[in-house]
């Protein structure tokens, strides 16, 4: 249990959290909580019984201390003056911790500790099935209790997914996400259950604003988000709530920008990473783990790992980043190019553009643009002095209206923004002349061949095509690349590349996004690179970087003198 007082303030740092996970203690650092108000929070939450489980056990035994602590310093933090300073928890943890349950509990809580009458509370679930039961959680606790105090005080409206309280007329609603939630809603404390299964949706972004904004009126307000670590690479608002949750519990972050309280189950950073994959041996479970022993027990989980890697990598990273928070860097899906599984291998987050053109003694491009809501790829790739390494450079553009047309990846296509490695465009004629102008700047070092320095899909973009002779670049340096089972030499190339460690690119999200997207086919002797998922799954970079990749192949030179090296601006 966290002290009740402390000099430190309100400082929501843990910079020792590795530590603490270790050795089972509590994410929650010292806070100047009040002490009674914490007492009696605790003490209503330990009261509840789980209502669908033999015996009904209160929660003083079927929850850990973990979650008291959250209940203690949200509930105890508000001031003489009103003022609640732990306003925003962000709980990360892994399924069977009793999360929903929790919640639940949770928003039941504040509703039995609240004094002023007619307050809103809310419980929001990402999909019907979970809000549903999270209302059976809570209405069944109201039916638990042994004392009958709360089945006085509170009636369950099953048909509206409400809970009254007849002493004050305040109430809690349990809803589903959607852009409805909060009409005419105006809370005094939110749960959010499982927001990485919200943040795929287009609204997401706006809907948890506007949950803040309602919350924000309020000095005694609370928004409790919980959650499980993403089955897909994180995105949207999950992932930004996430970024910013690890900056505060870092001491990355504070001041008046450091509001959320971080409560992150997850291994760090190092051991995410590891090849030899530390998080996998169960010995280290318990780290993540804080209903361990109550809700979940470790033969249970050693047994389902046991049927995850059995049925494959896929598998052994979806069950991972689910029960132990492992988060995917990559979505792996069992028909995937086997270059996936190397690809993160290969990552140089300092490589640049500019640093391929100080690198390289060859420069190639690659194109790939589809329909208008496909994405349009451009890969620069290069032969490296002295190493001969290839290394590869990815951008992207997509038109706005793509983010209409594809909502269940737009949130993904603004984080890549964000990112720096995909550019919004309004028309086509700006992705055209963006193509063009990298492609001049690899043409004024020299480095572009006299042949076959430009490959493209033969069904490309005429603009494209128009533009560059625009710039005099032209065939025989801008050719057709065969497409379909005839890119498997590229295909195959660049698994080799990547095997032997002879490539190298930047690491970005995105084209960890379309590799993972990537689907590979055999036809006879042949391969041929599909995308996994038909519209949402993008790879257009990504046969970029074949088409650069086969143009690689033929052992190019660039034997242009650069208008830098006539200025004697340009050093090898």
């Amino acid at each position: 249990m966290i002290a009740a007082t402390t000099a430190k303030g309100w400082d929501f740092a843990c910079p020792d959290w590795v530590e603490r996970l270790r050795h089972g203690r509590t994410l929650v650092p010292e806070l100047p909580l009040n002490e009674a108000e914490r007492a009696r929070a605790i003490g209503i939450f330990n009261k509840l019984r789980i209502p669908d489980v033999i015996g009904q056990p209160p929660m003083r035994e079927a929850a850990g201390d973990w979650f008291r602590d959250i209940v203690g310093a949200v509930f105890g933090s508000v001031d003489e003056a009103g003022i609640r300073h732990v306003r925003e928890p962000f709980v990360l943890v892994p399924k069977k911790n009793s999360k929903t349950t929790g919640g639940a509990g949770f928003a039941l809580t504040g509703l039995i500790e609240n004094r002023a009458p007619r307050q809103e509370f809310l419980f929001v679930g990402p999909t019907q099935e979970i809000a549903a039961l999270a209302f059976d959680q809570a209405a069944g606790m109201i039916e638990a209790d042994d004392e009958r105090y709360l089945q006085k005080r509170f009636v369950a409206k099953d048909h509206i997914k409400t809970i009254v309280d007849l002493t004050n007329g305040s109430e809690l609603k349990i809803k589903t996400f959607d852009m409805k939630v909060m009409t005419g809603a105006k809370p005094k404390g939110v749960v959010v259950d499982e927001q990485h299964v919200m943040s795929s949706l287009s609204y997401a972004s706006r809907v948890m604003g506007q949950i803040r904004g309602g919350l924000a009126v309020r000095d005694d307000s609370w928004l409790l988000i919980i959650t499980t670590q993403s089955d897909e690479p994180p995105a949207g608002c999950f992932r930004a709530d996430l970024q910013l949750a690890r900056a505060i519990r870092d001491g990355r972050l504070r001041g008046k920008a450091a509001k959320m309280l971080p409560v992150l189950y997850e291994f760090p950073e190092a051991m995410q990473t590891d090849p030899a994959k530390p998080w996998a041996d169960p010995k280290n479970w318990p780290m993540v783990l804080p209903n361990l022993g109550r809700s979940i027990s470790l033969g249970r989980l050693e047994e389902e790992f046991a049927t995850a890697r059995e049925k494959g990598e896929e598998e052994v990273r979806r069950w991972a980043s689910q029960h132990l928070n492992v988060e995917i860097g990559m979505a792996l899906h069992s028909a995937r190019w086997r270059g996936a599984d190397l690809w993160e291998t290969a990552a140089e987050p300092e490589l640049t553009l500019d640093g391929i053109l100080a690198r390289c003694e060859v420069v190639v491009a690659g194109i790939d643009g589809g329909g208008l809501d496909d994405l349009f790829g451009l890969c620069i790739a290069g032969r490296e002095k002295l190493t001969k390494r290839w290394l590869y450079w990815f951008h992207a553009w997509a038109l706005r209206e793509v983010l209409d047309h594809r909502k269940e990846i737009a949130p993904r296509l603004l984080d890549f923004e964000q990112d720096g490695d995909l550019t919004i465009a309004q028309t086509g004629s700006e992705i055209v002349d963006a193509v063009t102008e990298v492609i001049g700047r690899v043409e004024a070092t020299g480095l572009l061949p006299e042949k076959a320095g430009v490959g493209l899909d033969p069904y490309g973009i005429g603009a494209v095509v128009d533009a560059l002779a625009g710039i005099g670049i032209e065939h025989p340096r801008v050719v057709a690349v065969p497409q379909g089972t005839k890119l498997s030499s590229a295909v195959w190339s660049m698994e080799w590349k990547l095997k032997d460690g002879a490539m190298a690119h930047s690491g970005s999200r995105l084209m960890a996004w379309c590799v993972g997207n990537a689907k590979a086919e055999q036809r006879g002797d042949a391969v041929l690179i599909t995308k996994e998922a038909a519209g949402k799954a993008k790879i257009d970079p990504l046969v970029a970087g074949f088409n650069a990749t086969k143009l690689l192949e033929a052992n190019p030179e660039g034997v242009r003198e650069s208008i830098y090296e006539k200025r004697g601006l340009r050093r090898l």
